[in-house]
């Protein structure tokens, strides 16, 4: 279970959101797009410690992932491209923040345990790389699965598949957890956490598939 499992609910309740684009003629791409440009305006601001802010911008993209597939439902433009870029910007973004984080140059590791000043940047930057590839590799587990197992068949426009509901750890809780720690100022709290829970998520994907999928 994870918070992937209440996204109906989450676009529900942005569909009066979703109604205002489709009226201003706004198509899911450039929807797709404006979340991409939220994402890197968020890493600007995070590289010049500007958490606050740049959780606001990084709040603001989450909103617009979920607006652009309502839209593209309503106005009956789906499009496997449109979904492709969808993944492909959702990514870039989640990188761009923790890279941000990582350009800022604050303690992570660091700020926890005692770590010699020569090493200090390296062992921090290090930790962002690690929350980067865990992020990455929790959501490219996906297109292999697709691949090797044949997953096709699309329920509202994605393609359904055996790890929607598996994983405790996913892009929503990233998000989150990344907005929370630059609302509170622990923004080093939340890549830490980032960095160890999207690795044990990817774990735990790989291994319900072994028992269950091979």
């Amino acid at each position: 279970m994870n918070i992937t499992a209440l996204r109906p609910r989450f676009i529900q309740a942005l569909e009066p959101l979703a109604a205002l684009f489709v009226r201003f003629r706004i198509t899911p791409n450039q929807i797709s797009l404006l979340s991409l440009i939220c994402g890197i305006i968020c890493a600007l601001l995070y590289a010049n410690r500007l958490f606050l802010l740049g959780s606001l911008l990084l709040l603001i993209s989450a909103i617009l992932d979920l607006v652009d597939g309502t839209v593209a439902r309503m106005t009956e433009t789906e499009s496997k491209f449109g979904a492709v870029i969808d993944w492909i910007f959702d990514k870039y973004v989640d990188a761009l923040a923790l890279l941000g984080i990582g350009l800022s140059g604050i303690p992570i590791l660091s700020a926890l345990i005692m770590i010699d000043p020569q090493y200090q940047q390296v062992v921090d930057f290090s930790i962002i790389g690690i929350a980067i590839m865990g992020s990455m590799m929790n959501t490219f587990i996906k297109p292999v699965v697709y691949a090797e197992i044949g997953y096709s068949e699309r329920l509202d426009g994605k393609i359904s598949d055996p790890l929607e509901g598996v994983g405790f750890f996913g892009r929503p809780e990233t998000i989150i957890v990344l907005i929370l720690g630059g609302v509170t100022g622990f923004i080093w709290v939340s890549v830490l956490i980032v960095a160890v829970c999207t690795n044990l998520s990817a774990i735990q994907r790989i291994l319900y598939l072994y028992q269950n999928h091979f």
